[in-house]
């Protein structure tokens, strides 16, 4: 899934340090920045990004940063942006969690920071077991993808839907995508090779965790793999001699997978 962000910060510097951490995730896609209060209104109002990487411990004391913007967003908008404050002080972080901000982050921000926060994010939405919509592609030209609603305790499926063919494949039963041209290549976990005539592009807006972009031409749900080897920068699928090489581009979301992995029932030996 992709989170589109503001930054709002009176130090260059430190917006330039952000930027340059959140640019190593294909999921965080950079809409705009602003340095004072006024501004950063203004661009959350006109672009209601997902997330907003606030500063509110600033320099300059007229840009009027501060955790006072969250209350004034609830002036005007139904649904508030995730709010990640970024700080040298840690002071700050008692009143920040009573405005229940998404996360507190001391700067300069790292790479990992950024990893889990994404993870959070991505387990934050409705798990793909348990969604209760079927994504419909509709492969005829200039088409929408449909989202329809079904029974809660119903997993995701896709349909790839062709002139009155309706061909459903349970989410959870895809082992990777695999771009091809403009059409994709949907592989399943009993071999089955399915295409559709949408780009990789367009799956990797619709879907989220845990399907991850590891490469160009691949998008792989996190569930299938079982080795990782860095030094090759391949991963395994299970049950398969399948390897699906990653590339340095996408390094950051092999890192959320390889810290997802840690972060559960976990033995390193």
């Amino acid at each position: 899934m992709n989170y589109s962000y503001i930054i709002i910060d009176d130090n260059q510097e430190s917006f330039l340090n952000t930027k340059a951490v959140a640019d190593g995730f294909s999921e965080l896609v950079f809409v705009a920045e602003a340095n004072n209060y006024s501004d950063g209104l203004n661009l959350i109002l006109e672009f209601k990004p997902d997330l907003i990487f606030l500063e509110i411990n600033p320099i300059n004391k007229e840009s009027n940063l501060s955790l006072a913007l969250i209350n004034e967003l609830y002036r005007f908008l139904d649904v508030i942006p995730k709010i990640i404050i970024t700080t040298t002080n840690k002071d700050l972080a008692f009143e920040a969690i009573q405005y229940e901000v998404a996360d507190y982050l001391l700067k300069p921000l790292i790479n990992i920071d950024l990893v889990k926060l994404i993870l959070k994010l991505n387990k934050s939405c409705i798990p793909f077991q348990k969604s209760n919509e079927t994504i419909i592609l509709d492969e005829k030209p200039n088409a929408f993808v449909q989202h329809k609603p079904m029974n809660d305790e119903k997993p995701l499926m896709l349909c790839i839907k062709s002139y009155g063919d309706y061909r459903y494949i349970d989410a959870k039963d895809i082992c990777y995508f695999q771009a091809d041209n403009n059409s994709t290549d949907i592989h399943l976990n009993n071999g089955e090779m399915i295409t559709a005539f949408k780009t990789l592009k367009h799956f990797e807006g619709i879907l989220s965790f845990p399907f991850i972009r590891i490469h160009n031409s691949y998008i792989v749900n996190r569930n299938y793999i079982s080795r990782i080897h860095t030094g090759n920068t391949v991963c395994y699928i299970k049950n398969t001699t399948v390897k699906l090489p990653f590339s340095k581009s996408y390094k950051a979301n092999v890192d959320l997978i390889i810290s997802d992995f840690s972060n559960g029932n976990y033995l390193e030996i």
